[in-house]
């Protein structure tokens, strides 16, 4: 991320209504999770660390864990209090296998070249049985000057979310998409500041004053209490999914005992 935009967020991660709502839909997620008490949670990305003020609330007897690979970005989280975050990309985590029962990688995974890879790192350190939480930005059509000043590689489909999770091991539980009421504006924007010759690449963060802060929170709001009741929303400017680790590895494709005839055949001519 480049400098102009995390002071950015830094600046708005307690007040701007994105990462606010944001904030919600999350808690609405983990609210339905089945997690142990005292589970240990790592905030994969942690950023400025708002994020792990909402998970040290699950009960955790170490406290929570953050990486990320600014520095600036961990004295932030520092700052609130989170003594256990390192400087650390997500692909190489400083951490054993099988540490974790949940980890939340939120608007970070489209950040990272490799996704695959992401994912599989992401699925080493937690525990079997364990999960994760995932939110991205949507829709390749949307790409913008927003998606250039913060250093995104993708924007994503449920499917293309799915599958690459799915390659690293993850199981799909749950998954939907959010800010569903701002869409339609959202695309209008940013596809009209794409079709300049010369758009400024800089967030969307940028584009909204203070005062409407409470009026663009309330939509997520909503769109937090209908997630809350099991509601699944079928598009969105961002898209959330719940995987878990499976307690036992899926089986090997057993492979056939004897050759079928068909091929004996083909192979003896």
């Amino acid at each position: 991320m480049k400098k102009r935009e995390f002071n950015a967020m830094v600046a708005g991660v307690d007040s701007h209504w994105w990462y606010r709502g944001r904030r919600r839909i999350v808690a609405s997620e983990l609210e339905r999770l089945a997690l142990r008490p005292g589970c240990a949670v790592l905030d994969a990305g942690c950023g400025a660390g708002q994020t792990l003020d909402d998970l040290a609330r699950l009960g955790t007897v170490h406290g929570v864990h953050g990486v990320d690979m600014s520095p600036d970005a961990v004295r932030a989280a520092r700052s609130r209090g989170h003594i256990n975050v390192r400087v650390s990309g997500i692909e190489h985590l400083p951490h054993r296998d099988a540490t974790f029962d949940l980890v939340t990688c939120l608007d970070v995974v489209e950040h990272t070249p490799d996704d695959v890879t992401t994912f599989e790192e992401l699925f080493r350190v937690t525990r079997p049985g364990g999960y994760l939480l995932v939110t991205v930005p949507a829709y390749q059509l949307l790409w913008s000057s927003h998606d250039v000043a913060n250093q995104h590689h993708r924007r994503y489909r449920l499917s293309t979310l799915a599958g690459s999770a799915s390659e690293a091991g993850w199981r799909l539980e749950r998954r939907t998409y959010f800010n569903s009421f701002l869409l339609a504006p959202a695309a209008l924007v940013r596809l009209g500041r794409r079709s300049r010759a010369r758009a400024e690449q800089r967030s969307d963060l940028s584009l909204t004053p203070e005062w409407l802060n409470p009026l663009l929170e309330l939509p997520l709001r909503i769109e937090a209490a209908l997630i809350r009741g099991g509601v699944r929303l079928p598009a969105g400017l961002s898209l959330l999914a719940v995987f878990s680790k499976p307690d036992v590895p899926a089986a090997p494709e057993e492979l056939p005992l004897t050759v079928p005839a068909a091929d004996v055949a083909t192979t003896s001519r």
